[in-house]
């Protein structure tokens, strides 16, 4: 027996002797390489154990609590809840709750409530446009910031004009800052999508004052400030005609035009017979009697001009010579650096002119590929689509299109038998065309730009002489007139026209066969021109527009071909450089225009 029991005693297992023998070498003190090796560490631990959790609060087994709203009962643990939520940390810790076995949480929905609980054990949530209306406030309420803030950011992508104002209420009502703010920013960048929708029609007295009183709304011109005002009064008249003075006290009426003003606001009948109405608008027709520093020391909150900070842009290229006349439409987006189609135009176009106003883009005459046209197609940005305008009163081709006092003006040409020195212009709210006084020569292949109030006519070609001009008109809308200006160090036909800082630019062009990369531009203090950096390919009939103090030239042809590259001018190094991302085709004699980028 006894040797038996030696035998089990011999196959325990015995404790390790980690002492040193005799004459070793002293072990190093523990306190000495405690950092040697950190501690063991299980990376997925956590995730495991509230995978675990998760399981038994669905099997029901171990749960301490029961949530329950509007008849949703949910089973879950408190010490859970608690590590997740300071709500339910509170709730279990400092009052009656802590003992309870069901609790009833009030003001919640009770899907949003399970989608939380779910979110509190597996830390996943899926934020739809059915739920968000529901979970933000849940998460809001329960202190789950990070859900809530996913609840903001998802909204924040979804903001829209038809919807933004209601966003913008549903943020502030829920203490959401960020998308608050947001809201605020889009609404004022949008403002003159956002004034279409009900939402701006259904929005309080204050609401629209706080709105159309901002510096940073985005618009064309306080005209659309003015017709929103009307347009919210006339769509309730009976109840809303007595706050008409309280809202014209923030639209900035001696920004408007004089014109407008005799002819619209004047005429208003509602204005009319309001005393307060009539001392604002007695205020803007005194402005615009003001010259120069008079005009500038006479300060009121209404003659502040707007500034708004600016929405993101787009470079659009329309049509163009490829190297038959296209329909194609594509832009460049600043930001994300790359080139992206655009819905095509009703019809083929090259040889035309690209205008931009309150928001929409004017392609106006051009080449079809058989005939030179009067038709002006209208692209909206917004809606990615074309529609039509008044047919201008003569066939343009390679015309000078550009925007002066809210009027479309359409320059020289050709009408397929003869250059022209004929010019006319659009006004947009009577939607008719009428001609305006003959240049002194015919131009064809012509570039103009708008500086300080004047339009110019730069180079272009002449038929009668056959030959490429050097010469520069302006024209005066105040009094119908055209007169000459310095002359150009060279002749272009086919120049880009661009104006940046002040100055306008004439950009290649070519003089019979020679095509240029020369560059000079025009100071109308000095009434000289001077010659600045060469381009660094030579290009006729090319595309330029400026943009946040840089020069764009897009595409032409030099020559032989035609270019899908992109050159970009900056004044201050007076040096040019190329535009990485080219065009999906080389174009010339395309239209090209910058617009605020589509939502």
């Amino acid at each position: 027996m006894s040797s038996c029991i030696g035998e089990l005693e011999d196959a325990k297992p015995r404790k390790m002797d980690f002492s040193r023998p005799r004459g070793a070498t002293p072990a190093i003190p523990s306190d000495a390489c405690c950092g040697d090796k950190p501690p063991y560490k299980n990376p997925h631990h956590t995730q495991k154990a509230f995978e675990v959790m998760n399981i038994l609060r669905k099997q029901n087994l171990l749960c301490d609590v029961t949530l329950v709203a509007d008849g949703v009962e949910i089973a879950a643990h408190k010490m859970v809840l608690a590590s997740c939520s300071p709500y339910f940390y509170a709730m279990f810790t400092s009052f009656t709750e802590s003992k309870a076995e069901k609790i009833t949480i009030q003001g919640v929905d009770g899907q949003a409530l399970q989608l939380l609980v779910d979110y509190v054990y597996s830390s996943e949530i899926q934020v739809t446009e059915d739920n968000v209306q529901v979970l933000l406030p849940a998460a809001h309420l329960l202190q789950l910031t990070d859900v809530r803030d996913a609840c903001c950011e998802f909204l924040q992508g979804q903001l829209h004009p038809s919807n933004c104002l209601g966003i913008r209420a549903f943020a502030d009502l829920h203490g959401c800052l960020e998308l608050l703010n947001y809201a605020d920013s889009y609404t004022e960048q949008h403002f003159v999508e956002v004034v279409e929708s009900e939402e701006f029609l259904a929005l309080s007295p204050t609401q629209v004052c706080k709105l159309i009183s901002s510096d940073k709304l985005a618009v064309p011109s306080e005209e659309k400030v003015f017709e929103a005002v009307m347009s919210w009064v006339n769509n309730d008249l009976p109840n809303r005609q007595d706050y008409l003075a309280q809202l014209m006290e923030h639209v900035r009426l001696p920004l408007l035009s004089q014109e407008y003003l005799v002819q619209r606001v004047e005429e208003e009948p509602l204005l009319k017979s309001n005393h307060l109405c009539k001392d604002f608008l007695i205020e803007a027709m005194k402005y615009h009697l003001l010259k120069g520093e008079q005009k500038i020391m006479y300060k009121t909150p209404r003659t502040k001009p707007r500034t708004p900070i600016g929405r993101p842009k787009i470079l659009l290229v329309a049509g163009g010579q490829a190297p038959k006349a296209i329909r194609s439409v594509e832009c460049y987006d600043f930001k994300e650096e790359r080139w992206y189609q655009l819905a095509e135009l009703p019809t083929r176009r090259c040889r035309a002119g690209l205008a931009v106003l309150n928001g929409l883009v004017f392609a106006v005459g051009g080449f079809n590929g058989s005939l030179r046209v009067r038709t002006v197609d209208v692209y909206d940005p917004v809606r990615d689509q074309w529609s039509q305008a008044p047919s201008m009163e003569a066939r343009r081709s390679t015309l000078g299109v550009a925007v002066l006092s809210n009027c479309i003006y359409a320059v020289g040409g050709f009408d397929g038998s003869t250059g022209l020195n004929s010019a006319e212009c659009y006004d947009v709210r009577a939607e008719e065309w009428k001609t305006i006084a003959p240049m002194s020569t015919r131009r064809s292949s012509v570039g103009v730009g708008v500086l300080n109030g004047v339009l110019y006519a730069v180079g272009g070609y002449d038929g009668a002489s056959r030959q490429c001009l050097g010469t520069v008109e302006q024209y005066d809308p105040d009094t119908d007139s055209w007169l000459p200006v310095a002359e150009m160090s060279a002749r272009r036909s086919g120049a880009g026209v661009g104006v940046l800082d002040g100055l306008l630019y004439a950009v290649g062009g070519h003089d019979g066969p020679l095509v240029r990369k020369s560059v000079e531009c025009y100071n109308p203090e000095t009434n000289a021109w001077t010659s600045v950096a060469d381009m660094m390919m030579c290009r006729r009939n090319a595309g330029v527009i400026a943009v946040d103090g840089l020069l764009y030239v897009v595409g032409g042809d030099d020559g032989s071909s035609n270019l899908s590259s992109v050159e970009v001018y900056c004044p201050k190094t007076d040096s040019w450089s190329m535009l990485p991302s080219f065009m999906t085709i080389g174009r010339s004699y395309a239209g090209v225009a910058i617009v605020d980028k589509p939502v």
